[in-house]
């Protein structure tokens, strides 16, 4: 075992992260950005938020390259 992380670090990672709802909410965020449907956007965040998605999670998504592909 690893002496520079404690136990718990993995376990509480782990659970915050396999949220089904959560995860469920960025996956139809990111579907909703690919498809350019922005007045769905927010209700997402907000589910997402509401079950334990971090900001950058969600500006990972927003600022996704593939959505800007470069001109």
């Amino acid at each position: 075992m690893n002496p520079t992380l404690s136990p718990g670090y993995l376990t509480r990672y782990r659970k915050r992260s396999r949220d089904p709802v959560k995860l469920t909410a960025l996956i139809y965020l990111r579907e909703a950005l690919l498809e350019e449907k922005y007045e769905v956007c927010p209700e997402f965040i907000a589910i997402a938020k509401e079950f334990g998605a971090l900001n950058e999670e969600i500006r990972a998504l927003l600022e996704d390259s593939k959505r800007h592909p470069a001109s």
